[in-house]
């Protein structure tokens, strides 16, 4: 199940009414997974600074069973840096993605 969180100092109010249902397309999308199960979840109106100042900006985390290797990471974070600047306003170099692979434990 991809999970992206997103955190970020823009206010609840400047994220758009479609963000999550836009953001979830991508996500599975760029991933190649199905989009009922793809999770995403945006914190706004975070204390967040970057680089010593508070102009917009976000930290977002990726968890997802497969698709996270070195290569595949650098494709879904151009995909999610395209879609948060184009969505947010928030320029690539005020933007952290970190990326974690799970794993199934059976």
């Amino acid at each position: 199940m991809p999970t992206l969180t997103i955190n970020t100092n823009i206010p609840a109010s400047k994220i758009p009414n479609d963000f999550l249902k836009t953001t979830a397309n991508v996500v599975a999308d760029s991933l190649g997974k199905p989009l009922s199960y793809v999770v995403v979840h945006i914190n706004a109106d975070q204390l967040l600074s970057f680089g010593g100042t508070d102009d917009p900006c976000a930290i977002a985390n990726l968890y997802s069973i497969g698709c996270l290797s070195p290569k595949e990471n650098k494709k879904h974070s151009a995909v999610l840096f395209e879609h948060i600047e184009k969505t947010l306003g928030i320029k690539e170099n005020r933007f952290v993605r970190n990326g974690s692979a799970m794993f199934l434990h059976t």
